[in-house]
């Protein structure tokens, strides 16, 4: 791990109605410190939502870090540790035709590769406190979106 800093991030995505309005939120744990971070778009699917939660989480990284991920999420988990590098070989493609979020799994990538990623699933709505507070991020920033 040497001198890179290790950042725990939990994320969700929540859609209401697929598609329908969506949020996502992540939470960002380093020894003594957390931060909370959401959005929201009018019109989306909760794949993507889940997908940009992911993202944003790596995105509010300022330097190359140890990131331990975890996510209720076993779509993004699979797409991040299994599926990604055979997309990535046959043109952001799937085996069979296209690949639905290929923009957000390309700027994903793109995220992945400044750091060294692990990728734990963990069960949603099963009282885990930070898969928890992620759920309620990405659905308090739908409230906001005052629909």
């Amino acid at each position: 791990m040497g001198d890179k800093p290790v950042v725990k991030i939990y994320s969700d995505g929540a859609c209401w109605g697929n598609p329908g309005p969506g949020g996502w939120g992540a939470i960002l744990i380093t020894p003594g410190h957390s931060k909370e971070i959401s959005g929201a778009e009018k019109l989306t699917t909760n794949n993507r939502m889940e997908i940009t939660a992911a993202l944003e989480g790596l995105k509010a990284l300022n330097q190359p870090s140890v990131v331990h991920f975890f996510t209720d999420s076993s779509y993004l988990v699979n797409a991040a540790t299994i599926w990604l590098p055979g997309w990535k070989a046959r043109g952001w493609r799937r085996k069979d035709g296209v690949l639905l979020n290929a923009d957000l799994w390309q700027e994903l990538d793109r995220e992945m590769a400044k750091h060294q990623v692990s990728w734990t699933w963990v069960k949603g709505h099963a009282g885990n406190r930070y898969n928890e507070r992620a759920d309620e991020l990405a659905n308090d920033a739908i409230r906001k979106l005052g629909l």
